[in-house]
């Protein structure tokens, strides 16, 4: 499977929009509210180039809206789509494994000592 694959696979489109590795950290907290680039900059500990190249990929994949307030200085906000915010009920079951996944982890690591 690859890119020839893309808009016909759904495993193969998903993992191209999620491609990028703070994807799912800045859905995660955009699905929380709109948020303004300093906020999700300092939320999330990313670099500036980092979050400005993720939020222009999910931009241009329809999956964020930013929003340029005409005022000064300039106010810009970022926010999910609609099809964006269909993406919350997949957050919520990545965060329960993940929550499983941990538990797992910490009932099966070798005793030490």
């Amino acid at each position: 499977m690859g890119k020839d694959l893309f808009g016909i696979c759904p495993f193969v489109t998903s993992q191209k929009i999620l491609q990028g590795k703070w994807a799912i950290l800045v859905l995660h907290e955009l699905s929380q509210g709109t948020r303004r680039f300093n906020e999700l900059e300092r939320g999330l500990q990313i670099t500036h180039a980092t979050l400005s190249s993720q939020l222009k990929s999910l931009e241009r994949e329809g999956i964020v809206r930013r929003t340029v307030y005409p005022e000064v200085p300039p106010r810009v906000e970022y926010s999910l789509t609609d099809i964006g915010r269909k993406f919350a009920p997949v957050l919520e079951s990545i965060r329960a494994w993940g929550t499983d996944y941990i538990d797992y982890l910490h009932a099966n690591r070798p005793k030490v000592g």
